[in-house]
């Protein structure tokens, strides 16, 4: 028996694609469907030279369309697998996860944002929130967390592995550029030393007994022959994710009561939001903070609350809305001001974000 990454806890100083090698380890995830593109690639190269020592696996695919299918048979065939890519790659893997909804497949990716449209920049952005949580044909029957440290990058990867396999539902971990390239301290543990027990995997395909005679039949469709037919199933599919989202979605928030303006934003850039928001309430302003961690589902309940209470949303982020289009559906109907900071492929800081606030304040 292999032993465990982790005896307890570690604090460490890593990079953030390091970070998430690590934490899949943690996680007892069995093996690692990929293939190469920036700035993800240090995931797959991380978790490759701890495979033999920890008996786990790992496939290079041709491309991305063949990373995403081979890890939905991974996941098939009962094993906790998982990929990572990021930019073009994500595109390309919206075809597989398409199929993984409709088959209600517990895939795990992890998507380190690059620039975009297209090849763009190998670098940083936050353009890949409407393609990570809406993309492909259909309903966008997912759930993605948006992490702003390399402690989220590690707790949210542990956790995604639980919240696909409890609830079946494709999973993603949506980082960065940024963090995938920087170091940054964590403390890494062993999730049974924190309590955390990880949801046991089952494989769809291949069960013992003679189906129909000692259990049940599994049925496994992407394809229906009727519109009726389709219709059922994801009535069904859509009442078991409304049911689920209110236990599944997070947020942080801050000093949100008594504020007429309230700063929103996701991942990296609200760690600048973050601090802004603290220097502004310093210098008397009456500013909150609402970062949603869940992308997919939306805290709906919660951001209407901050709607309803504040006269003014600011939306930050390095993206053109894509952010901000969610929020403005979830609110909808509040007559609250919507702001704007948006800078598409480019970072942030607080400087920016106290300016705005005070532009916007006079």
């Amino acid at each position: 028996m292999p032993e465990k990454p982790i005896q307890g806890e570690k604090r460490v100083f890593m990079t953030g694609n390091e970070v998430v090698a690590w934490a899949a380890v943690a996680a007892e995830a069995d093996i690692m469907y990929g293939y190469p593109i920036t700035p993800q690639n240090e995931i797959m190269h991380y978790w490759t030279r701890m495979l033999p020592k920890y008996g786990r696996r790992f496939l290079q695919t041709e491309d991305e369309l063949s990373a995403g299918f081979t890890t939905a048979g991974g996941v098939l065939a009962g094993r906790r697998a998982f990929t990572a890519t990021a930019g073009p790659g994500n595109t390309l893997m919206q075809e597989p996860l398409s199929m993984a909804e409709a088959m209600r497949l517990p895939v795990v990716v992890i998507v380190q944002q690059r620039g975009g449209p297209s090849t763009a920049t190998v670098i940083y952005s936050q353009q890949e929130v409407t393609m990570t949580t809406l993309g492909g044909n259909g309903e966008g029957l997912r759930v993605v967390y948006s992490t702003a440290t390399h402690q989220e990058l590690f707790d949210y990867t542990i956790k995604s592995f639980n919240t696909a396999w409890k609830y079946r539902f494709p999973t993603f971990v949506l980082g960065d550029g940024y963090q995938a390239k920087m170091r940054e301290s964590l403390t890494m543990y062993d999730p049974a030393s924190r309590g955390i027990t990880m949801v046991p995997t089952e494989p769809y395909v291949g069960r013992p007994g003679m189906p129909g005679v000692d259990r049940e039949p599994t049925h496994l469709r992407n394809t229906y022959n009727v519109e009726e037919e389709l219709f059922e199933v994801l009535e069904q599919y859509l009442a078991d994710y409304a049911k689920a989202a209110p236990e599944i979605a997070e947020y942080d928030a801050f000093d949100t009561d008594d504020a007429e303006l309230v700063v929103i934003s996701h991942g990296v850039v609200s760690r600048a939001c973050k601090e802004a928001v603290k220097e502004l309430r310093e210098e008397g302003y009456k500013v909150g903070y609402f970062r949603p961690i869940t992308l997919r589902p939306l805290p709906v309940d919660q951001l209407r609350d901050v709607a309803g209470k504040a006269k003014q949303l600011l939306v930050v982020e390095s993206a053109n809305g894509q952010l901000d289009r969610l929020i403005k559906e979830a609110i909808y109907g509040c007559t609250t001001e919507m702001l704007s900071l948006f800078k598409p492929g480019v970072g942030i800081t607080t400087e920016e974000v106290v300016a705005r606030v005070k532009e916007i304040k006079g």
